[in-house]
């Protein structure tokens, strides 16, 4: 029952999300250490918008007309996607150059994108020991 409650949901949410900052530190590090490496492209991390896009289908879906489904064998016309899905992706950024030797790292953009890095990272570990507080309440009330 309480696995399966929003709270519960919420707690994934914010440990998958600190996986993909923990990724993104090390993606942003690998392209800070490669900045004057010739023909390096630099990597991105893209978690958001994949989680965006099961989001809006699952919105999408609440929306549309469902299937009389009168026996267990019959298939629905529109299967939620699980949000436990949703995993990160390192993307190359294969478009730009920088620099005349093919090199596209930009230290600037690097250093102030770690910056936010760090920034989200501590606001999901705030949110996510807020969470186990009030697991550890509701339990010290109960029992």
């Amino acid at each position: 029952m309480f696995l399966a409650s929003s709270m519960m949901d919420t707690n994934y949410l914010l440990e998958k999300s600190l996986d993909a900052e923990s990724l993104r530190k090390k993606v942003i590090s690998d392209n800070i250490a490669n900045v004057d490496t010739p023909h390096f492209k630099r990597r991105e991390v893209n978690f958001e918008s994949e989680l965006n896009r099961v989001l809006n289908e699952n919105k999408k879906n609440l929306d549309r007309l469902p299937a009389l489904m009168t026996d267990e064998k019959h298939i629905p016309f529109f299967i939620d996607r699980d949000l436990r899905s949703v995993n990160s992706r390192v993307n190359l950024d294969y478009t730009t150059s920088y620099k005349n030797d093919g090199n596209n790292v930009d230290i600037e953009k690097e250093m102030v994108d770690s910056a936010k890095n760090m920034m989200r990272y501590n606001a999901l570990v705030s949110g996510l020991n807020h969470n186990y507080r009030v697991i550890k309440m509701v339990l010290r009330t109960t029992a």
